[in-house]
């Protein structure tokens, strides 16, 4: 597998002089090509499709989308990944917040389809635990990743709009439209997806409850494999392919995003409540 070239990649002035250099040294000093293989941060200079509508016009019908549901009802997690990858229109992506249990999604697509582009968001806010985290996956699964970011940096935004997800739940969504809803919404027109691969579960949060198989997202459709997985059903999986759990897991963390508005699982409190102060479940990426 070829090995991308770190140093080569263009960065956007509004990333933030300091990410660029810090990202770049730690390159160097791993020695490199990079840990991270077939892998781009995003330089383009793309225009934003905003928050809201449909990225491109979706075709199917609901009767399809139906069709589609019955027939991977019944599957295991990997079957149903390669029927999406034989049977719904591509370009797929699979996105991943390189989280708890980031590592089932991940490498259950790729046994399927090395190639697949994996889409992270890099918000400028997640731990340092995460970024080491990505390298690792990265390095191990031969991961075709792509990083995408907000428009501004960390410290524009809070020159400018102070730290938001201290301002209530209005804060925290406004937060989540910056540095997750509108980069998400520009990788995904940038790679010409179609169908999104994503590993939500229903049992993660209430929220969840009704989440189908397969259903339509600002136009694309977008499947969920294992949205019928329990814990117990990831812990084997993890342990049965020697997957590692997020670094953050032995610390108490059920679930991580971004440093601010993540939290460990503590007593009196739900594991949704984890994120977001209890004000929300859901990033803006999956509602």
């Amino acid at each position: 597998m070829q090995h991308s070239d770190m140093q080569n990649i263009g960065y956007r002035k509004d990333v933030g002089r300091g990410y660029q250099e810090t990202w770049q040294n730690q390159i160097q000093a791993n020695g490199a090509q990079g840990a991270a293989q077939r892998s781009s941060f995003d330089s383009s200079e793309t225009d934003s499709p905003g928050l809201d509508g449909p990225l491109v016009e979706c075709a199917i019908g609901n009767e399809q989308l139906d069709r589609w549901q019955q027939a991977m009802a019944g599957q295991e997690a990997q079957e149903r990944v390669r029927f999406v990858l034989e049977n719904l229109p591509g370009h797929h992506v699979i996105t991943s917040s390189f989280g708890i249990q980031a590592a089932v999604m991940l490498h259950l697509v790729t046994q399927v389809r090395p190639d697949i582009p994996v889409l992270l968001i890099d918000t400028g806010y997640l731990f340092a635990e995460t970024y080491r985290f990505v390298e690792e996956l990265t390095a191990r699964l031969g991961l075709n990743l792509h990083v995408f970011g907000p428009r501004i940096s960390p410290a524009w935004l809070e020159a400018t709009c102070g730290a938001l997800w201290e301002q209530g739940a209005d804060g925290v969504r406004r937060f989540n439209d910056i540095v997750k809803v509108e980069p998400a919404r520009r990788a995904l027109t940038s790679l010409g997806a179609r169908t999104w691969l994503s590993g939500l579960r229903r049992q993660q949060a209430s929220s969840r409850q009704e989440t189908p198989l397969v259903t339509r997202r600002w136009g694309l459709l977008k499947v969920h494999p294992i949205i019928d997985w329990t814990n117990r059903d990831v812990h084997h999986y993890l342990k049965t392919h020697d997957l590692p759990y997020h670094p953050l897991w032995e610390r108490g963390y059920v679930s991580v995003g971004d440093w601010p508005t993540s939290q460990p699982l503590v007593p009196g409190i739900a594991e949704e409540d984890t994120r977001f102060f209890g004000l929300a479940r859901e990033c803006g990426l999956h509602e």
